[in-house]
């Protein structure tokens, strides 16, 4: 298993445990929202099982006032009857039951007047407030709009007999009022941080809102669209008021719930974002250091071959001297030559590199002088170009050499000795695209990135350095590009170079 496998494996775990944790804290998260939303509905639930049980007091409340108005009714009816019957009545037993019954009347508010309203007598009315006609006009229109006034005769004159609630009535009605309010505003409706919606049987009037925004309650459209959405979230718990009247509860998810929801994504998001930012620095520091090792080995590599070179060269010179046959010395100088080239492309790397105007094609039949002598004879080599004369590009000759002879060797192996490597170069005005072919055994789709890759290789023996050493030339030296064209299993490979034709 080479270093690029190896990484790969790394990666696909690394991923995969991230996956697995980032699933965990999601399940986690939802099983504590899942959680958190049953019991606030519950508690809707119970508010509402609370509301019901408090308007059955209410419901019989209002029956017991209304069964006590009625009596009182009858007893102010029966006062002013004994009012009337007592200036005429002559036994003495009827005058003191009469007057007994007049007397018992400690909390009902009573006025006797003619038809203009002129007050003729009162009971258990505050004598500030009938000082003057105004006031006694105003305290009739009070009393008249609660209760029909009833009618007596006094020696043959109508006279009307006014009245309203006793003090025990108000007294009750003020605290039942003040215990109701109470009780919904602080009780049922005090629902922490969950949005609810207390309204009538026709959805349209707000009695009471709690966690929901005013502007919305305002417009009507607005809050039939907020109605739908809380319908939506959960179904509204129904309330009874009296026997035909049902009002509706509302609520959705609290703002802590929802922000729940959220936060496991948010958070992730956030703690990815960190990651990556951090993945980024770290990687360019680490490609900043692997340059610097790189340059300094490539250095290194040429210091050391300078010296054995040196000897070679005067070894040549010797033997040429001694009269060694010209084809021998001439296949030496080749040799020696080729190592100048070498040495000068290691001293190469981490400088500069000086781009010339070079044509491309002499470039490539001087790889292919070399090469192919080296090579197989099975192996063949066609040159293209889409147009007569000269094609130039800007590039750097002893690197964009050592980048031709990486794809022709690959090309070499990839066809195992036996096949055709095509180059064909097309010129454009700013460009030119040179597409190298050979008839091997291709690049799975895959891998077409991959291949690029430090220490990627299919071959047993080897460093997977050649095409990334090459891309490095082309994109950081060249300003190009180098990539796979197209590649098909055990059909052949086609990559791709793109030079500037000017600086």
């Amino acid at each position: 298993m080479n270093l690029y496998t190896r990484k790969q494996r790394w990666k696909a775990l690394l991923i995969l445990l991230a996956i697995m944790i980032v699933g965990a804290s999601l399940w986690y998260s939802n099983t504590i929202i899942n959680r958190i939303r049953e019991e606030e509905r519950v508690k809707v639930q119970l508010w509402s099982e609370a509301v019901k049980k408090k308007l059955l007091l209410i419901n019989y409340t209002e029956k017991l006032f209304d069964d006590m108005r009625e009596e009182e009714r009858i007893k102010a009816n029966t006062w002013a009857q004994a009012v009337s019957r007592f200036l005429v009545a002559t036994e003495s037993k009827e005058i003191l039951f009469l007057q007994d019954i007049q007397m018992n009347n400690k909390t009902i508010p009573v006025l006797i007047v003619d038809d203009d309203n002129n007050l003729l007598f009162d009971r258990n009315v505050d004598s500030t407030l009938i000082d003057t006609q105004d006031e006694i006009n105003a305290l009739i229109a009070e009393m008249g709009s609660k209760f029909n006034p009833i009618r007596i005769d006094m020696f043959g004159i109508k006279q009307n007999v006014y009245y309203k609630d006793s003090r025990i009535i108000t007294d009750l009605e003020q605290t039942l009022d003040d215990l109701v309010n109470s009780f919904i505003s602080e009780t049922v409706m005090n629902s922490g941080s969950v949005p609810v919606l207390f309204i009538d049987s026709t959805k349209t009037q707000v009695i009471l809102s709690a966690n929901m925004d005013t502007t919305l309650l305002a417009d009507k459209e607005k809050l039939a669209l907020e109605i739908e959405r809380l319908e939506a979230a959960n179904e509204p718990i129904k309330v009874r008021f009296g026997e035909n009247s049902v009002n509706y509860i509302y609520y959705a998810d609290s703002i802590i719930l929802t922000q729940l929801r959220y936060y496991p994504i948010a958070q992730m998001v956030i703690v990815g974002l960190f990651l990556l930012i951090s993945y980024l620095i770290f990687s360019t520091f680490r490609r900043a250091e692997q340059n610097q090792v790189w340059i300094g080995m490539a250095k290194e590599t040429a210091h050391q071959l300078g010296t054995p070179l040196s000897s070679l060269m005067a070894w040549v010179q010797l033997l040429e001297a001694r009269g060694t046959d010209h084809e021998t010395i001439d296949e030496l100088n080749k040799d020696v030559s080729r190592l100048e080239t070498i040495t000068e492309r290691f001293s190469k790397i981490g400088s500069a590199p000086e781009l010339k105007e070079t044509n491309v094609a002499e470039m490539m039949n001087e790889a292919i002088a070399y090469l192919k002598p080296r090579l197989s004879s099975r192996v063949v080599f066609e040159l293209t170009q889409n147009r007569e004369g000269e094609i130039k590009a800007m590039l750097s000759k002893p690197l964009f050499g050592w980048v031709i002879e990486n794809l022709f060797k690959n090309a070499v192996d990839a066809m195992e000795g036996s096949g055709k490597i095509t180059i064909d170069i097309h010129y454009e005005i700013q460009h030119v695209y040179i597409d190298v072919t050979d008839t091997g055994k291709g690049i799975a789709s895959a891998n077409q990135k991959a291949v690029f890759q430090p220490g990627y290789t299919t071959k047993k023996r080897g460093w997977g350095l050649g095409l990334s050493l090459a891309r490095r030339i082309i994109e950081n030296y060249h300003k190009g590009k180098i990539f796979v064209k197209r590649s098909e299993v055990d059909k052949g490979t086609t990559f791709r170079i793109v030079l500037r034709t000017k600086v």
